[in-house]
């Protein structure tokens, strides 16, 4: 259907081994090639088993965009898939620039206001959106959780269960969202794909079982028409598109469901949907190719994967 190569070009996809295999059996199912790359700051990542590996520049060094660039151009890369938050802007500002790749991310400016705490909680208000009740002004409600302004992967987040360790955050609040914490707590992540035109192609709702450094180690797709139908409330109304990860919360006690985070690019866990039948990697190719595009119609709930440890081996390396 394709009979073409296809290179693409992670960044700091280190450890996404099985997301590179799935693309590449995508490409396969289509009749491509499809030829891996990863822009990592060293070469004995993971990712060396699927992909050639490209030492590439810190994310706010000012030279990334024409290093990036001369890897595009050199490498002739046509899709680039950001793993990490601070490479999803860096991939919407190379698209805007320069346009000789493609990308499914939202744009910079767009991505930077997501991976802002504070910036995004006002949107989602704004937006009308079910969220945890974040502290403005007054009288505190116990127990509350600070999350750093830019952080990510569950870093320094502070549980805050009485006034002094309230006033000690209020001091720095401008570093912190503040908000209701939920102890007793479902989480659960939708893996979607939008495209371009801002229609839904897959919405896939997993529980969140296990995490191991911020980051899901065992999960598990679940039916869960109200978590859907959030989900497509968040998609319009925030109007996002391509890859896009989408958190939630759920307060056992009330069953309230709540948006946590919306990261626009694919998730750590995403391959837990694909192997329920949410062909992510299938999408991104087709978006690419300019093939056709359906909705994934069937996501099989009840569909787990446990994380474990796989060596990637290096000989003839430094040892001091």
């Amino acid at each position: 259907m394709c009979d073409r190569i296809i290179n693409i070009l992670f960044l700091g996809g280190a450890k996404r081994v099985s997301m590179g295999r799935k693309l590449i059996k995508a490409g396969a199912e289509l009749g491509c090639k499809v030829v891996l790359y990863s822009y990592e700051l060293e070469p004995h990542v993971p990712i060396a088993a699927v992909a050639e590996v490209i030492i590439g520049k810190r994310w706010k060094d000012p030279s990334l965009m024409e290093h990036l660039h001369e890897i595009v151009v050199d490498k002739n890369i046509d899709i680039i898939l950001p793993f990490v938050d601070p490479a999803v802007a860096v991939a919407g500002a190379y698209v805007e620039r320069f346009g000789d790749a493609w990308s499914p991310v939202v744009g910079p400016a767009f991505a930077e206001m997501l991976f802002d705490k504070v910036s995004c909680a006002m949107a989602f208000e704004e937006a009308g959106l079910s969220i945890p009740e974040t502290y403005h002004a007054g009288r505190p409600v116990f127990p509350m959780i600070a999350k750093p302004r830019h952080g990510s992967a569950s870093k320094g987040l502070q549980i805050i269960n009485d006034v002094s360790e309230f006033r000690r955050i209020i001091k720095v609040k401008d570093e912190y969202v503040i908000q209701r914490y939920y102890p007793d707590r479902e989480e659960y992540t939708v893996d979607c794909y939008v495209g371009a035109d801002g229609r839904p192609l897959c919405i896939s709702p997993r529980k969140r079982l296990e995490v191991l450094g911020g980051e899901v180690s065992r999960t598990v797709t679940v039916y869960d028409l109200s978590i859907v139908d959030y989900a497509y409330a968040a998609i319009a109304r925030l109007g996002l598109r391509g890859a896009v990860t989408i958190q939630y919360l759920r307060d056992r006690e009330s069953g309230r469901l709540m948006l946590m985070e919306i990261n626009p690019r694919l998730g750590g866990g995403v391959v837990c949907s694909v192997h329920a039948g949410a062909d992510i990697p299938m999408l991104i190719l087709r978006e690419y190719i300019g093939l056709e595009l359906r909705p994934v119609d069937e996501i099989l709930p009840g569909t787990m994967i446990c994380r474990y440890f796989e060596e990637t081996v290096f000989y003839g390396c430094e040892t001091e």
